[in-house]
């Protein structure tokens, strides 16, 4: 099967049907996504992530594959949830765990639903011409950017005496900053917050002497030789790498390309597991033990992002080691994560490759990597061109 069917298939014949239109939350709105292997609801509590997640990706496929009215209103559905009952008025943050009425749970003291709203409403402006969701998407940019990178917004987890940075604040603001000039163009402020990003990831946590890309590392981008400091998460370097890709192709840049490329190559070599295959949760930059118990599961998302980076790296580069990785993945991925007998993918498998419960959402997992996975994997194969996907990958149904 050619390789860009082979994604549109299981995109629109495989995942989306999993999800929709039982996620939709008639009486409430938004949307509920913790649903077990044959989709029966486990929990009806809310992500407030899910939420502006969901929401993208609807409207991102609406605006890229088809402009089909329901993906619209179930978009807006969202939209309108995150506006009414994700909002703290006392500070003017988003929480991050609702009930399904929207009642508040939970409120963390990092910043990311912000982020997810912001995307939302920047493919929601292109969608309906919406003016005023284009000053709600860089509004919520703004709430982000704000909270996690000035000085003392954030209170503190730990007692300041060994402080350290984190790469997830660069890369999502960085991806943030792309989706909304995608959908609101060209910006002075977007443009400094992706070239802080970049300068940022490139200066403090890509160590090309060690060939690593670092999670968190000291405010000067030297290495904390703790638990925490020595943590890699290849998944999670690998997702940064496709981002830096993404803004190599953008600005026809060879040096960001040779960048994305080199946090591939050395996540990619930490990561795969020779003996189980997939790529490990995390890893340690010594080679030592990790703390967290779950070090060696695989995870669905980031396989799903390597996807998508694999494939971008290939043709980007036209070097045929991408796609061989990009093959050996897409095999193991689909043959252990994917259920053909009520679709969707696992979200967590033990290291053999055994799926250690049978969740296809939670409060992490919802509509959002996956699909996007294979709606991006399915137009850098259309742009490739002739690409045929191997027999192996999907496993049969019982």
């Amino acid at each position: 099967m050619d390789l860009a069917a082979f994604y549109h298939d299981q995109l629109f014949d495989d995942c989306v049907p999993f999800w929709f239109p039982r996620a939709v939350d008639e009486e409430h709105g938004g949307f509920v996504h913790c649903f077990d292997r044959d989709g029966e609801l486990v929990d009806n509590d809310k992500s407030v992530w899910a939420q502006g997640r969901m929401s993208w990706m609807l409207l991102t496929l609406y605006l890229g594959h088809e402009r089909r009215p329901e993906w619209l209103v179930w978009a807006e559905s969202g939209l309108r949830f995150l506006e009414e009952k994700c909002i703290d008025p006392t500070d003017g943050r988003m929480f991050f765990h609702v009930a399904q009425d929207g009642t508040p749970l939970r409120k963390r003291r990092y910043a990311y639903s912000e982020s997810f709203a912001a995307i939302a409403f920047a493919a929601h402006a292109a969608a309906a011409k919406d003016g005023d969701s284009a000053d709600k998407a860089r509004h919520w940019f703004e709430r982000f950017t704000d909270w996690n990178f000035t000085q003392g917004r954030i209170p503190p987890k730990f007692t300041g005496a060994r402080p350290m940075e984190g790469i997830g604040t660069r890369m999502i603001t960085l991806v943030t900053a792309q989706e909304l000039r995608k959908h609101l163009g060209e910006d002075r402020l977007l443009t400094m917050w992706i070239d802080r990003c970049l300068d940022d990831i490139e200066r403090l946590f890509v160590k090309p002497d060690l060939k690593v890309v670092m999670e968190a590392v000291a405010p000067d981008g030297s290495i904390v030789d703790h638990f925490d400091g020595r943590t890699l998460n290849p998944g999670h370097a690998i997702e940064a790498a496709w981002f830096v890709l993404e803004e190599a192709g953008h600005r026809n840049d060879s040096r960001l390309v040779k960048l994305g490329c080199d946090m591939l190559d050395w996540m990619w070599e930490r990561g795969w597991d020779e003996e189980f295959g997939g790529l490990y949760y995390f890893r340690d930059v010594h080679g030592k033990p990790v703390q967290e118990y779950w070090h060696d599961m695989k995870f669905w998302w980031p396989h799903d992002e390597a996807l998508i980076a694999t494939l971008m790296a290939h043709r980007m580069t036209g070097d045929a080691k991408y796609l061989e990785w990009h093959e050996k993945l897409r095999e193991w991925s689909f043959w252990n994560f994917a259920d053909p007998e009520h679709g969707e993918w696992f979200g967590y498998l033990r290291r053999d490759g055994e799926p250690s419960n049978t969740l296809k959402g939670s409060l992490w997992k919802s509509f959002f990597h996956h699909p996007r996975a294979l709606w991006r994997c399915h137009l850098l194969a259309k742009e490739i061109g002739g690409t045929e996907a191997s027999d192996g990958g999907v496993r049969p149904a019982l």
